[in-house]
């Protein structure tokens, strides 16, 4: 089947598979286009998109169900490449890549600031990445003929424990990654139907449960080949109409320079304007406002919620009008419960009004490079090394990181041969760089478009769907006419990085066909890494784990039935976490590259490439590596060092950030498996 006459036809019927189904979703999506256009309401429409694009999904699902464990951990070992890169790119390309990579552009610029890593470090982390993955990793992975990447370990080593500390950071780091995912299905699902983010993360977990639970790999392999289809058009169709509307050009990753010194120059003229002086000097006031509490917080907090029940208490004797009421008691009830989340929230809080009192609400112009001035004041200068370095940390944590995840290794197990291998990470990339290199030009069009029509209007005339985002989250979306002047100031507009791709649609007045068809694309992308993510935690807990230590005797066909089930436990599991909205997108996602790069990239690449490495060696490499990357990120949690009785804010080395902690872990894994190895012999 794998070569000749036979495995030429099989990708001819691929490819015509394949033409149909870009034909048939480009007619389906012209027939919306025509229903929206002759009254069909949203309300309908919506939904439709929603329910067409998962049920097509788990038809694919279904179709794919096998028992075959060949075809279901590794989808037999005969994807084509260009297939399988399609497929690598639709689970790379998770919702933080469609979602949240354009907002954090927007948000942080190109280099960031001197507590956040920019954007391009994503773009060029993540892209970079498949480099190490194609010339120390995928090969040589794929010429073992193995399942899972616990089994390199097992095949390299022997022994248990390198197997074990294997199988426990798989299921670590993906499901880090995979409530991330989740996070993005919730949001997608509960913007494209009005229903509350909890059902929409089940309605999308019933999606993600349809695509993986019955054909494994085989099944994701194409359901992931649609779903990247979806999201490229998706990020493609109103990136280029944005481009068009503001430049007549729909190129938009060649076009939108154009638009970088209209940005600067609308910059300039925000950081003089005497409206956004007073919105900042408003935000010290709430600043130093939150510090009087925080010093004395019992006192403050009581104070608070005596005054807050004495306002519901008056409003109802004076049969104020409802709304009113209800917004008073909704005041009463958000009040911290206790002392120490007090202090967390207000800390957080003065932070946040403390950066959006600088010029631009906190953000850096747009094409700065790093945060302060290497040729400035002193503070200036550390500023602009502490970016730098952020940005250089992430940016490694990302690449190795890559070279690490389980999901994607496990990707490059179904080619044919090591040279399909090698030529589906090529494809891979390709694939990739079609939608990074659209992600910096959509941050810019929408930066223009922000500046240029919507600062400035009246709050009384401002487009509908700032309002209609505001209302859904307002942690997504929120304004605020904190000078009471009427006029909405650049300052005064607060985006999350998950909102600016979701909303550019409704920005650009396109029609709410292509606002669906976005939040199809963002749905696709978490549902096809959030696959590939539970079959790779379902495999390490029952093939890794179970039937090594518990049932070594159980047959191929069981195994696979019993994959099925912890497959449907932990997604239940990672919507429960997902529901309780942890963090943000990105740094989730983030935070799972740099346990993925210290627990496993070490003692992977030594294996590979040093004969001499031991496999207590890889075990103390993976313990030491891990035990960095993880204690760092804890102790730094503002809930961990709360519950430990630990001043708020953080403990950082070097200026560096949690979600880049594995800039420590990674040299300590490498050392430490040095010196094991040479101390004691194999």
């Amino acid at each position: 089947m794998l070569e000749g006459p036979a495995y030429a036809a099989y990708k001819r019927r691929l490819h015509r598979i394949l033409a149909l189904y870009v034909l048939s979703l480009i007619a389906f999506l012209l027939v919306m286009l025509w229903a929206e256009h002759n009254g069909v309401s949203k309300r309908w429409l919506g939904p439709i998109l929603l329910f067409s694009t998962v049920m097509m999904y788990g038809a694919i699902g279904v179709y794919g169900r096998t028992a075959d464990p060949e075809e279901y951990y590794v989808a037999g070992r005969r994807i084509p490449p260009v297939y399988n890169g399609m497929a690598a790119a639709a689970d790379w390309m998770s919702a933080a890549s469609f979602i949240s990579l354009a907002g954090g552009l927007y948000l942080q610029g190109f280099g960031g600031s001197d507590m956040q890593a920019g954007g391009l470090a994503f773009v060029l982390g993540w892209t970079g990445g498949f480099c190490l993955v194609g010339l120390l990793i995928a090969p040589h992975l794929r010429k073992l003929n193995l399942y899972t990447v616990p089994d390199y370990f097992v095949h390299r080593f022997g022994g248990r424990w390198p197997r074990r500390l294997a199988a426990l950071s798989a299921v670590l780091c993906s499901f880090t990654y995979v409530v991330a995912q989740i996070y993005g299905v919730g949001l997608v699902a509960s913007r494209l139907t009005g229903v509350h983010f909890d059902i929409g993360i089940m309605l999308g977990l019933g999606g993600v449960v349809l695509c993986s639970f019955l054909g494994g790999m085989r099944a994701i392999t194409w359901t992931q080949v649609a779903q990247y289809v979806i999201l490229l058009l998706a990020f493609l169709v109103p990136v280029s109409w944005l481009a068009y509307q503001q430049l007549g050009n729909p190129l938009a990753p060649l076009a939108h320079g154009a638009q970088l010194p209209k940005i600067a120059a609308l910059e300039h003229q925000l950081m003089e304007s005497p409206k956004e002086k007073e919105v900042q000097l408003a935000f010290q006031a709430r600043a130093r406002q939150y510090e009087q509490w925080l010093k004395d917080v019992d006192g403050s907090l009581k104070q608070q919620r005596i005054a807050a029940q004495e306002r519901v208490r008056v409003l109802t004797e004076q049969n104020a009008d409802i709304e009113v009421v209800v917004a008073a008691r909704r005041e009463l009830a958000t009040l911290p419960k206790d002392a120490a989340s007090a202090r967390e929230q207000w800390t957080r809080a003065m932070k946040d009004s403390q950066d959006r009192a600088r010029p631009l609400g906190g953000l850096l112009p747009h094409t700065q490079a790093f945060a302060g001035d290497p040729d400035g004041t002193p503070a200036e200068r550390q500023a602009f090394d502490t970016s730098r370095a952020n940005f250089l940390a992430l940016m490694f944590c990302l690449m190795v990181g890559t070279a690490g995840l389980p999901h994607l290794l496990t990707r490059y197990y179904t080619t044919p041969s090591v040279a399909a291998a090698r030529s589906s990470v090529g494809w891979s990339l390709f694939f990739i760089a079609l939608l990074y290199l659209s992600a910096p030009a959509l941050a810019t069009l929408v930066k223009y478009e922000v500046m240029s029509n919507v600062v400035g209007r009246s709050f009384d005339a401002l487009p509908a769907w700032l309002a209609q985002w505001s209302n859904f989250d307002d942690s997504l979306l929120s304004v605020t006419d904190i000078n009471g002047d009427g006029i909405l100031q650049f300052g005064e507009i607060r985006l999350g990085a998950d909102v600016i791709m979701l909303a550019t649609p409704e920005l650009g007045g396109m029609p709410y066909v292509v606002s669906g068809l976005v939040a199809a694309g963002g749905l696709a992308a978490a549902l096809s890494t959030a696959d590939g993510l539970l079959l790779t935690i379902s495999n390490s807990l029952v093939r890794d784990t179970y039937c090594r230590e518990f049932a070594q005797d159980v047959p191929p066909e069981r195994r696979v039935i019993l994959s099925k089930f912890a497959l449907l436990s932990v997604a239940s599991l990672a919507a429960f976490v997902a529901s309780l909205k942890p963090a943000e997108i990105l740094p989730l996602v983030a935070s799972s590259f740099s346990l993925a790069a210290s627990a496993l990239v070490p003692a992977m690449v030594m294996g590979i490439f040093w004969s001499r490495t031991t496999g207590a060696a890889a075990v103390a490499g993976m313990l030491a590596g891990l035990g960095v990357t993880v204690s760092y990120m804890m102790l730094n949690a503002p809930a961990v060092r709360a519950v430990l009785g630990l001043a708020p804010g953080q403990d950082l080395w070097w200026g560096i950030q949690p979600v880049s902690a594995g800039v420590f872990g990674v040299p300590v894994g490498f050392a430490v498996i040095a010196l094991v190895s040479v101390l004691r012999r194999r």
